[in-house]
């Protein structure tokens, strides 16, 4: 099956897809990486009568590296960051988590906004984005708002986007050099879907410590303070404080009650936290 005629164009400026995706006269669907939409497209799961092609404008191919954080453009590639072409001021994380991601074909056009605003809960860069405390910026008729990430999904598949609104930018906030942070995901082989999905990152000298758990039914489950579950970071094994029965009354309460499942949720946040770089 193919898909059926639409319109293409393929802007220079945010503005004018602004004014493109506003005119809800049409169905128009926002296009960078097209790893997503492509399937969807020849399966027929979408007929859009415009499709408005991103991958034009300068503004969401570049970085921004400030002295408290880095912007990402939305349009940025997930081989981009792999690659170390964009800043790091993660102390690996972000780098190390793109390379995990399906493969090196799908990396070299698959873009960071584009997963985002997919939505796929079994997608890498929400949790780990919202492990690190990131945020989105978006743009539309209204101006500009900014979203944390752990926000931008609604529920599965759904992104806090409104009418005429885009993504434009990515904000990761610069992490100490006191820093730690852990990634793990369950999957069958490599380019499957992540059945369970463990992020943490812990920074003594900002004082902060994140967990994350994610590719649940919906969004990531994020504890925004975390030190009850894995400690005040500075422990030289954080697995050992690792409070599973914790982690496991979270669970229960955003409503994950199989056993197995929860089980499987846990172990994935615990390998994380046993992942974690020594200071």
């Amino acid at each position: 099956m193919k898909p059926v005629n639409f319109d293409y164009v393929r802007p220079d400026a945010v503005d004018a897809v602004i004014r493109l995706i506003a005119d809800d006269s049409r169905t128009v669907k926002m296009m960078a990486g097209s790893q997503s939409l492509g399937p969807m497209l020849n399966l027929r799961l979408v007929q859009p009568d415009l499709i408005v092609d991103l991958t034009g404008i300068e503004e969401l191919r570049c970085f921004s590296d400030g002295a408290d954080e880095i912007s990402i453009g939305a349009c940025v590639t997930h081989a981009d960051i792999e690659d170390l072409r964009v800043t790091d001021v993660t102390r690996g994380a972000l780098p190390t988590v793109a390379n995990g991601i399906a493969y090196r074909a799908v990396r070299n056009r698959g873009t960071i906004g584009g997963s985002l605003t997919h939505a796929d809960p079994s997608a890498d860069w929400h949790s780990i984005l919202a492990a690190v405390g990131a945020k989105v910026v978006l743009r539309g008729p209204a101006g500009e708002r900014t979203v944390a990430v752990e926000d931008y999904m609604v529920s599965a598949l759904e992104a806090d986007l409104r009418p005429g609104e885009v993504l434009v930018r990515v904000v990761v906030p610069r992490l100490s050099k006191s820093a730690r942070w852990g990634y793990y995901k369950s999957c069958r082989k490599t380019g499957e879907f992540a059945h369970a999905i463990g992020a943490f990152m812990t920074d003594p000298d900002r004082g902060v410590s994140r967990a994350v758990i994610g590719a649940t039914e919906s969004r990531p489950i994020v504890i925004a303070k975390a030190g009850n579950v894995i400690g005040d970071g500075r422990a030289p094994r954080l697995s050992d404080s690792f409070d599973r029965g914790a982690v496991g009354e979270i669970l229960e309460k955003a409503g994950m009650v199989d056993p197995l499942d929860k089980q499987t949720h846990v172990a994935a946040l615990r390998r994380a936290i046993e992942q974690a770089r020594p200071q």
